[in-house]
Parts: structure tokens; C-alpha cells; sequence
């Protein structure tokens, strides 16, 4: 997405810049999500299904941060399709699949519907062709670049396996 939105600023910056932002935030949202779809399941494993199933009942139209941004990730998608298009970046078709990913459901506990597969299939339309272009073009790593990198891929791992111990 950050590649796409980079070659977008070269013809239509302010566009980018909203379209990136607003994508931006919506990914943070769904993260959000995420890390209550993971609380959920934990107090099902720890406490049971029907204390999960109520609690989560019972909270599900609190209000928290991201309830004011639910916008960003239903307009984001669109946003970005039309301006890599106007941009030039992307054709009708790859440009109509990204749009696509507008339709994945929203929000805590939704699990993967035919929407979900759309969405996923569109951001892989939209995408993939421009990974591997740029992977294309991209310049090799050199042998102390590949070192360091592996270097600092173990240093993360060993620093997620730590932060698991409490």
C-alpha cells in the first residue's frame, strides 16, 4: 500500500497524502479489532464460551477511539483506487479491485464471509502485480546487508519470544 501510495505523490500528492492517511487508519482500526477478536477467544478458552458470548454482548456498543474512525477504512480503499487511477499508477480493473477491499466487514467478531474472500482477492489484484514488479526492479542486498537483516530478524524473534515470558 505505502509503494502505491509513494508512486501516486509523484503525479497526485494531496491525494496520496488523504488516501494513504485515511487507509492508514483504518489498518490501525482493524488491528484494534483484531486485539478484541483475541480477547474474546482468550476469555472463551479461560472462562468459557457463555462468559465470552455475554461479555462480548455486553460491551459490543461501548464507544472507544477507533468508533469514530470506522469512516477511515470504508472510504480509505475507495479514495486510494481513484487516485492510483487518476494517478496512473493503476488500470480500470486493478483500480476496481482495490476498491474492493471496501467491502470486508468491520468490526469485532466477524469472521470471514463472501465479502471477505472479495476483498481479499481484490487487494491481491490490485496488488501482487506491483510486488513483483518492484521486487523486479528492485535492487540486490549485498552480502552485509543480508547479514545485518538476518541479524536483526533473529534479534526480533528472540524480543517477541522474551516479551511472551510476562
Amino acid at each position: 500500500m505505502s509503494t502505491v501510495v509513494r508512486q501516486i505523490a509523484i503525479e497526485k500528492p494531496r491525494w496520496a497524502a488523504w488516501s494513504g492517511a485515511l487507509v492508514l487508519i483504518g489498518l490501525v482500526e482493524r488491528v484494534f479489532h483484531a486485539g478484541f477478536d483475541q480477547a474474546a477467544t482468550d476469555l472463551a478458552r479461560h472462562r468459557g464460551a457463555g462468559y465470552a458470548t455475554e461479555f462480548v454482548a455486553d460491551a459490543y456498543g461501548d464507544l472507544h477511539l477507533f468508533s469514530f474512525l470506522s469512516f477511515t477504512i470504508m472510504f480509505g480503499w475507495p479514495l486510494l483506487a481513484f487516485a492510483a487511477y487518476r494517478a496512473g499508477v493503476l488500470g480500470r480493473v486493478r483500480a476496481a479491485a482495490l476498491a474492493a477491499a471496501t467491502v470486508m466487514p468491520l468490526g469485532v467478531l466477524k469472521g470471514t464471509t463472501a465479502w471477505s474472500i472479495v476483498a481479499a482477492a481484490g487487494l491481491c489484484v490490485a496488488l501482487i502485480p506491483a510486488g513483483l514488479q518492484l521486487l523486479k526492479e528492485a535492487e540486490r542486498p549485498g552480502r552485509r546487508t543480508f547479514g545485518l537483516a538476518s541479524l536483526g530478524a533473529v534479534a526480533v524473534g528472540a524480543l517477541g519470544y522474551l516479551s511472551t515470558l510476562g
